[in-house]
């Protein structure tokens, strides 16, 4: 049950989300502008190599943005990149993780094809690797905690202590103010990941730290007491990168990132890891964060064996709880649905429920429902069966079979996720309703539901992972 390993995937025909959208535009258009070829000169013959042996071997980090391993299944967005791009090649995807300092080395050793790790295009860097088309734009960004003061600009820094990995960007661009006049401390750590040294913020034990624009909006989640502030660079770009002088691999690349921006791979795949990262609700999350504690524990064990019972994390299903009822077992919604799954009257007896309120009976008879509702999208991949169960759990099977109906008028994949999602809204509109077998729905809603689940859910799976 989902998360199943992210194995390399066919490239979906979703259409891009968003601003996601206008991104990748901007980065294509970059692209064609400046060409693909790597340069004039120079060659290398490891792609002939790589599709030679059958297998592709990734330099990477062990980390919550890169890779990681959750129920013995491979995950992280930089593995689903790697091993799409693994399959564009028709080779085997091979991961390796050495200490951060050691990525640029090992790759010029010999010891992997490229290095596919969130990596900051730097001068200093690309004089020793050939960088790829980015992927992603960032800023570093100063994390405090909630109760330190605001920093509203450079000159605040004055005094005080910053803590980054050695080696990495931020250490580079401090030691650049520094040398610039300004007054800081520089705190180097020896491969202490990025989100270790925010841990350590968030509880208080450090002043100061960096962080990359997706990371530190992906790291809010697990800790809502940090605080994510002032920008310390102007936009840089993460890209993946070969050894010196591979000119056909670096193209190869190009090429697969050009390909999964166009289609909707890339709009896929970024919103399956940093999905709604830029809304943070300070009150919810801090509130998720204690009722985890002082809640959850008395409902753990039921939900484990519900979930165990019809083949789902048990993470996810307790996710599911509080998002429904807050582990509440007597609450009640203004539309009569009751108890911890928020089980509507029929449901609950469709589903062998005789009480409601019964903590036990409510969370065997939900998961039974979403199981039921799960079996319904036979034929769809994972994890979009899943997102589309969750859907149909909070709005009805009718409304999403609406939406995907749209979503197919309109020529993107209808058992996408991504794709249900855009057209879910359209479900307000009455040019959309009253054409729509199941009428009218409030589509937006179903849409945060989802985004407000997979969030508890990561948060749990990170806990776990911790």
């Amino acid at each position: 049950m989902w998360p199943a390993p992210h194995a390399a995937r066919r490239r979906p025909a979703a259409a891009v989300l968003g601003a996601l959208a206008a991104a990748a535009a901007c980065l294509l258009a970059g692209w064609l502008l400046a060409g693909c070829d790597g340069g004039l000169f120079g060659g290398g013959d490891r792609l002939d190599a790589i599709r030679e042996r059958g297998r592709l071997v990734v330099l990477t980090r062990n980390n919550a943005h890169c890779y990681y391993t959750y129920r013995d299944a491979p995950m992280g967005f930089e593995y689903d990149l790697a091993a799409a791009f693994a399959e564009s090649l028709d080779v085997d995807l091979e991961l390796r993780a050495p200490a951060w300092n050691s990525l640029i080395p090992s790759l010029a050793a010999g010891d992997g094809d490229l290095i596919a790790a969130s990596l900051t295009r730097t001068p200093t860097r690309a004089a020793r690797v050939d960088f790829c088309q980015e992927y992603l734009r960032i800023k570093q960004r100063l994390i405090r905690h909630k109760s330190e003061p605001r920093l509203k600009s450079l000159d605040d820094l004055a005094g005080r202590t910053v803590h980054v990995r050695a080696g990495s960007s931020y250490e580079s661009r401090l030691r650049e103010l520094v040398a610039g006049g300004l007054d800081v401390t520089l705190a180097v750590h020896e491969d202490t990941p990025t989100e270790e040294l925010i841990r350590r913020v968030a509880d208080g034990e450090i002043e100061l730290t960096v962080a990359d624009t997706n990371i530190a909006l992906l790291n809010r989640r697990y800790y809502p007491d940090i605080r994510v502030g002032l920008d310390l660079s102007e936009p840089q770009s993460l890209a993946w990168a070969v050894p010196k002088g591979e000119r056909d691999l670096r193209r190869a690349v190009n090429r697969f990132f050009r390909t999964i921006m166009q289609d909707g791979t890339f709009a896929e795949l970024y919103d399956r890891y940093y999905a709604a990262t830029e809304v943070f609700d300070y009150v919810d999350l801090k509130r998720y964060h204690q009722r985890l504690e002082s809640r959850l524990p008395q409902y753990e064990a039921v939900i484990r064996e519900a979930a165990a019972a019809q083949g789902f994390d048990w993470r996810l299903i307790a996710a599911i709880v509080y998002q429904e009822s807050h582990f509440r077992p007597r609450a009640r919604s203004h539309t009569g649905v009751r108890g911890l799954m928020q089980l509507t009257l029929d449901t609950a007896r469709e589903m062998g429920v005789d009480n409601r309120l019964d903590p036990a009976e409510s969370v065997r008879g939900g998961t039974r429902y979403l199981r039921y509702l799960h079996d319904l999208f036979a034929g769809v991949e994972e994890p979009d069966r899943t997102l589309l169960t969750l859907a149909s759990y909070n709005t009805g099977r009718g409304h999403v079979l609406d939406a995907q109906g749209i979503a197919a008028s309109q020529g993107l994949d209808p058992d996408k996720w991504v794709s249900v999602a855009q057209t879910l809204p359209l479900l307000r509109e009455r040019e959309y309703y009253k054409k729509a077998r199941y009428g009218y729905c409030r589509g937006t809603e179903p849409v945060r539901y989802v985004e407000r689940i997979l969030t508890y859910y990561e948060i749990l799976k990170r806990e776990a992972m911790e």
